[in-house]
């Protein structure tokens, strides 16, 4: 087994689930699972999320979907972007529930659904209040309910839109959004549609903007216990990271002064010094730059430092004169106790050292990386 490996705690996903079902209620909520479950593994993530009270689940992907349903998943599962209209006999073929906001793909999909002998089939309709990035214009959406309405294959269960600042709750950006969306959800009532499923909140709205939570909110980065930014940290401080990242020193050596370490000998060691290496590196998720930002790991409960830059498949680490073995554990991400030293590192402080989110540390943890599920 290498010496390299991703723990994913399965209980800390079921109480941040459990957590913020507490604070949206009476909203549900729906576990987002994209990406491998932001590198936590989709098909464990997703069981433990449903066990906990998750009423559905989101994916980006038609692919990601049939993982799912191949894995035995029935709960609803929200693909949360337009997929290609070549995808759309995959889609109720596996009975996913995509989002639309063009009268195209409208088309494309109730054929589908003709193909499949299926009526009623339910559809999301994403409006774009300011976010820019995909969805319906919001003075399109009652037309575009209307297209939906016209084929008895298809029927219209949710509508929904995308906060660009929810991470920062006081942002006037989102009572904008709000007020627009909020807009178009009257409007589709007042021409006789009827949703059932209204959704604005991500972790960040769930968390920090009450007014978003609406019928279900999408919790993503909030159920792996990490921040989704600054501006509602404070109410962070009760979930639990699920995600470490761990390997054993695989080499030990003594490095004379004056030498230096690694591609481009960038760190010279100003005294003879022990240097433990780490059989993990760029490939594996940890970024090439981390020494250069002051980067570090936890060995023997005490935080060393990484020296020189990380290669692909290994990283160095400055371990004085303390003594080191090959086979010791090391933490790159979570917590480690050692006697009577106990310290943590988490995805946040790379996020911070790196200039970016938890989200981008986390999902970078590559396939490599064997997840382990104690």
């Amino acid at each position: 087994m290498r010496w390299a490996w991703a723990e994913v705690n399965l209980e800390a996903v079921a109480h941040n689930v459990r957590l913020i079902r507490d604070v949206v209620a009476p909203s549900v909520v729906w576990a987002v699972v994209k990406a491998d479950a932001y590198g936590h593994g989709a098909v464990p993530v997703a069981r433990a999320a449903l066990s906990a009270g998750a009423e559905g689940l989101c994916v980006a992907l038609v692919s990601e979907g049939i993982e799912l349903r191949a894995a035995g998943l029935t709960a609803p599962i929200l693909i949360l972007s337009q997929s290609p209209s070549e995808e759309f006999d995959l889609v109720v073929a596996h009975q996913l529930t995509p989002t639309v906001y063009c009268r195209e793909s409208i088309e494309a999909l109730a054929q589908a659904a003709a193909r499949a002998g299926q009526a009623d089939y339910p559809v999301h309709l994403k409006i774009d209040t300011g976010m820019h990035r995909v969805g319906a214009a919001p003075e399109h959406g009652v037309e575009l309910a209307d297209a939906i309405a016209a084929h008895p294959q298809l029927e219209l269960q949710g509508v929904f839109t995308h906060l660009a600042l929810a991470d920062q709750p006081d942002s006037a950006s989102n009572g904008r959004q709000l007020a627009l969306f909020n807009d178009v959800v009257d409007a589709l009532i007042a021409a006789g549609h009827e949703p059932t499923l209204v959704h604005v909140a991500n972790s960040a709205g769930a968390l920090g903007i009450a007014a978003s939570r609406r019928g279900l909110v999408r919790l993503g980065i909030a159920m792996y216990g990490a921040e989704p930014g600054p501006g509602v940290a404070a109410l962070c401080t009760e979930l639990r990271p699920a995600l470490s990242l761990r390997a054993k020193v695989s080499f030990v050596k003594t490095v004379a002064a004056g030498e230096g370490i690694s591609y481009g000998l960038r760190h010279v060691f100003a005294d003879a010094t022990t240097v433990a290496t780490v059989p993990l590196g760029y490939a594996d998720g940890v970024p090439r730059r981390l020494f250069d930002v002051g980067g570090e790991v936890l060995i023997g409960g005490v935080r060393r430092r990484i020296v020189g830059v990380v290669t692909m498949d290994q990283l160095m680490v400055d371990c004085g004169n303390d003594m080191v073995s090959v086979g010791d554990e090391v933490v790159l991400i979570g917590r480690q106790t050692h006697e009577a030293l106990t310290d943590e590192i988490r995805a946040e402080e790379w996020a911070v050292r790196l200039g970016t989110i938890a989200y981008e540390i986390l999902c970078g943890i590559s396939r490599r990386i064997e997840r382990h599920y104690p």
